[in-house]
C-alpha cells in the first residue's frame, strides 16, 4: 500500500517486519484526541494540565542520556521492550487513578518509556540494515515504518470520543493492551549481524557520556544539525499534542470532531512519510528540513485567520510536511555521526534539546491559553520560528564552507629548473 520495496535478503524483512509492528502498536496512543477533554472533565485546569505537560518533558530531558547510554552499552533490543513495558503501567494509572497526581505520574512514566525508545529504536533500525549490508534502504524503511504506525490512530482516533463517551477510561485500556502488544515485538526482534553489544559497568557508562560529548565537541556540523531539527519536532510536538486542541475548541468544532480532524491529518502525515527520498533528492536533506520548517511556521501563522474548514485544511498541509520531515531529519543526524558506539546517546542528546524546547513552549502556549491569547501565541511561534531557522542556515552554510576548504587540496606551485 505504502509502496515499499523490502531487502531481499529474508531474515532483514522479517526485522523490518518486526520493527513496523514494534512501531505501531508502540505508537498507537488512542487517548491523544480527547486527552485535554478527559483532564478537563476530570477537574483539571488549564493550569494543571499545561503543568503537567511541562512535567512532562522535563522528565524526558532528564531520562534522556541515560536511558541513550544504556542503549548503546548493552542492548536496543532490551532498551525497546522495557520501554514497551512500563508504557503499559504507564497507560493503567489514569484507570485507577484519574486525579491531578494520577495523570502527572502517568505522563512521567510516558516519559520514561518513550525515552527508552526515542534514540533505541532508529540507532536498532539503522546499525541492523548497515551490519546485514541494507543500508540504503534505511531512509525508505525508516519512512515507511513512521507511515505504519500512524495507520492504526486513521482507523481508531475518528471514534475516540464516542467510545470515551461509552467507556469513559476505555481509551486508556486499548493503549495499555497495544504496548502488551508491542513489547512482544521488542522481544521477538534478532540481534544485530555481528554482536556488536557487550556489557558495562557504571564506569563504562560514564565513559560513553564522556565519548558522546567528545563527538558533540569535535563536531560542529552534528551540533547545528541537531538544533536544526529542534524547531521543526517541537512545532509538530505543539502542535499535535497541545495546541490540537484549543485550535479545535478556537474555531467552535465539537470535540465528537476532534477524533476525526486527526485522523485526516494522520492520513497526510502517513502519505509523507512513505515519500521523503523524492524531495530529499530535489533539494537535498538540510534544504528539505528547512523548507518543511517554514511551512509548518506559515502554517501556524494564517490558521489564525481562517475558518474551520480552511484550518482543518491547514492542519493536513502541516501534517504532509510533519510527515516528510521526520524520516529525512532522522537519515541526517545518522549519517552524520562519526562513531556508531554512540548512536543512541547522540540521538537521545538530539530529543533532549527537542524536548526542552517543548517544555518550555508548553508553559508560555499555557500562560497565553489562560489569558483567551491562543491567536498570539500562534503568530509569535511563527515569527520566532522563522528567524530562528534563517539565522541556523547562515550558520551551517559557514561550517559547510569551513569543512570543504579542509578537504580542499592544496595545489603547490611548480619550480621550474633551468637546463644544465
Amino acid at each position: 500500500m505504502l509502496g515499499l520495496r523490502l531487502p531481499a535478503k529474508p531474515a532483514v524483512q522479517r526485522a523490518v517486519r518486526l520493527t513496523y509492528g514494534f512501531q505501531f502498536f508502540f505508537g498507537l496512543l488512542l487517548w491523544v484526541p480527547i486527552f485535554y477533554s478527559y483532564q478537563k472533565l476530570a477537574g483539571l485546569s488549564d493550569g494543571e494540565i499545561f503543568g503537567i505537560q511541562s512535567s512532562y518533558y522535563l522528565v524526558f530531558c532528564l531520562l534522556e542520556i541515560p536511558t541513550g547510554l544504556i542503549a548503546d552499552r548493552f542492548d536496543y533490543r532490551t532498551s525497546l521492550a522495557a520501554g514497551a513495558g512500563v508504557l503499559v503501567a504507564a497507560n493503567l494509572v489514569p484507570v485507577f487513578v484519574g486525579s491531578y497526581a494520577g495523570f502527572l505520574v502517568h505522563f512521567v512514566l510516558i516519559a520514561l518509556a518513550r525515552s527508552l525508545v526515542s534514540g533505541a529504536q532508529s540507532a536498532y533500525l539503522y546499525e541492523y540494515l548497515h551490519a546485514s549490508g541494507a543500508g540504503e534502504h534505511y531512509l525508505r524503511v525508516e519512512g515507511v515504518g513512521r507511515a505504519y504506525s500512524l495507520v492504526g490512530k486513521i482507523v481508531f482516533w475518528p471514534v475516540i470520543g464516542l467510545l470515551m463517551a461509552w467507556s469513559f477510561p476505555s481509551p486508556y485500556w486499548l493503549t495499555a493492551i497495544n504496548a502488551g502488544i508491542a513489547l512482544v515485538f521488542a522481544c521477538r526482534l534478532p540481534s544485530i549481524p555481528g554482536g556488536r553489544r557487550v556489557t558495562g559497568k557504571t564506569a563504562s557508562l560514564l565513559a560513553g557520556a564522556g565519548g558522546a560529548l567528545s563527538t558533540l565537541r569535535s563536531s560542529r556540523w552534528l551540533v547545528l544539525l541537531m538544533v536544526q531539527g529542534v524547531a521543526m519536532l517541537t512545532l509538530v510536538r505543539i502542535c499535535q499534542v497541545n495546541l490540537f486542541q484549543p485550535i479545535l475548541e478556537s474555531k467552535a468544532l465539537s470535540v465528537n470532531w476532534f477524533g476525526a480532524v486527526l485522523a485526516a491529518m494522520t492520513v497526510f502525515e502517513a502519505l509523507g512519510a512513505a515519500r521523503p527520498h523524492r524531495l530529499r533528492r530535489a533539494i537535498g536533506p538540510v534544504g528539505s528540513v528547512f523548507t518543511l520548517t517554514i511551512v509548518l511556521a506559515l502554517c501556524l501563522r494564517v490558521i489564525v485567520f481562517v475558518g474551520s474548514f480552511p484550518a482543518v485544511v491547514l492542519l493536513c498541509v502541516f501534517a504532509v510536511a510533519a510527515g516528510i520531515a521526520f524520516p529525512i531529519q532522522k537519515q541526517l543526524l545518522n549519517d552524520s555521526i562519526p562513531d556508531s558506539r554512540y548512536r543512541a546517546t547522540l540521538l537521545s542528546m538530539e530529543s533532549i534539546v527537542d524536548r526542552a524546547g517543548c517544555a518550555l513552549v508548553a508553559v508560555v502556549l499555557g500562560a497565553y491559553l489562560a489569558a483567551g491569547q491562543l491567536n498570539e501565541f500562534l503568530v509569535l511561534t511563527a515569527v520566532v520560528t522563522c528567524v530562528a531557522t534563517a539565522l541556523l542556515a547562515v550558520l551551517l552554510l559557514a561550517v559547510r564552507k569551513q569543512r570543504s576548504d579542509r578537504r580542499r587540496p592544496v595545489r603547490q606551485e611548480t619550480v621550474p629548473v633551468a637546463a644544465p
